[in-house]
């Protein structure tokens, strides 16, 4: 007998459906096989008129879901496993979009780090829960890839320019943040989560909504958020038409207000890959027109080409693999990236 743990832990107690991304160790960072478990049981509950919700959240007190889990996909492909890769993203995919249209709601505990992959499966979640450790983002340019798992409709839904602010940047944010822009609906204390659970495994429909009971715990005393004082640079600088526009728009700023913080992203912005950024921008600006259906089908277009074409396999080699932090980007510097190579991605959509 296996003495492996689950890799996801499924649990009833009372009317509520437990799930629990059990890989702590690893940040719960997401497998092929913990899509499939947690899409098996979404449907068996689904189907059972006993469970009125599901509540979503990772195991230990550091993350929520760091994201896919990459470093497999760049071994896969590297042993000539190509497939693997495209099958992870496809089921992942879909697993997004089926949490996005469960007709139960969906709770997730966004306690800790949520990223990447993370975002997507919290993304489609009803209630979307915060606590004060929350740390969210959609780093993936940071690894020469783009921000998918359904990243190019809720990114580019948000406020102003703010998705494609923190999309071509891959900036996290924490909970004050994540409420103003959109990507969080509650927050509370996380020393208040064991009252979170007492309230779950004796919920009572007819004291009002699962949201409605919980936001009577959302207490927490938080900042203000720094997205709503950078919103009109943000708005300003990352509406211009290109990374080349942006970066000088950037380095143009005089505002004593917002200086600092436009020398921080121009600074982040030469970290990353020109490829990636200018193809997210792309895509943010076309999800802005799309359904999640079609964000979708777009994603999984662009994720087929870029093992081979994009810049994903010398990012994860340099951050992750290695571990130097010096990717050699292709191309390295943005005057140097053809337009017509980031077009190429999008043909045939």
């Amino acid at each position: 007998m296996s003495t492996t743990p689950c890799p996801v832990l499924a649990e009833l107690r009372g009317h509520i459906g437990h799930l629990t991304l059990n890989r702590p160790a690893g940040l719960n960072a997401l497998t092929l096989e913990m899509v499939q478990l947690l899409r098996t049981q979404l449907e068996q509950w689904a189907q059972d008129p006993t469970v009125l919700a599901v509540v979503l959240r990772g195991a230990g007190e550091r993350a929520f879901c760091a994201g896919g889990d990459i470093r497999h996909m760049y071994d896969s492909y590297l042993a000539g496993r190509s497939h693997e890769p495209e099958t992870f993203f496809r089921e992942e995919y879909e697993l997004d979009a089926y949490i996005h249209a469960y007709q139960k709601p969906i709770l997730a505990l966004m306690d800790g780090i949520v990223l990447g992959g993370g975002m997507g499966l919290a993304q489609g979640a009803s209630i979307r829960l915060l606590t004060e450790r929350s740390r969210l983002g959609m780093p993936e340019t940071g690894i020469g890839y783009f921000p998918d798992v359904g990243g190019s409709y809720f990114l580019s839904r948000l406020p102003g320019q703010i998705g494609l602010y923190l999309g071509i940047t891959g900036n996290h944010v924490g909970s004050s943040d994540a409420l103003y822009a959109g990507l969080g609906d509650l927050c509370i204390s996380s020393y208040r989560l064991s009252e979170l659970e007492a309230l779950l495994d004796s919920l009572n429909p007819a004291e009002g909504s699962l949201r409605e009971q919980i936001a009577v715990l959302a207490d927490c005393a938080l900042p203000e958020a720094d997205l709503q004082t950078l919103q009109p640079a943000i708005d300003l600088h990352f509406a211009q038409p290109d990374i080349a526009a942006i970066r000088a728009s950037l380095a143009s700023e005089q505002r004593p207000e917002f200086s600092e913080w436009a020398q921080r992203t121009l600074e982040i912005i030469d970290t990353r890959s020109p490829l990636a950024m200018a193809v997210t921008q792309a895509m943010l600006v076309r999800g802005r027109s799309l359904t999640l259906a079609d964000c979708f089908a777009m994603e999984l277009h662009l994720g087929r080409q870029w093992f081979e074409k994009g810049n994903i396999m010398e990012g994860v080699r340099a951050l992750l693999v290695d571990k130097d932090k010096q990717p050699k980007w292709d191309p390295p510097h943005l005057e140097q990236l053809d337009p017509k190579r980031v077009a190429a991605f999008f043909a045939g959509l």
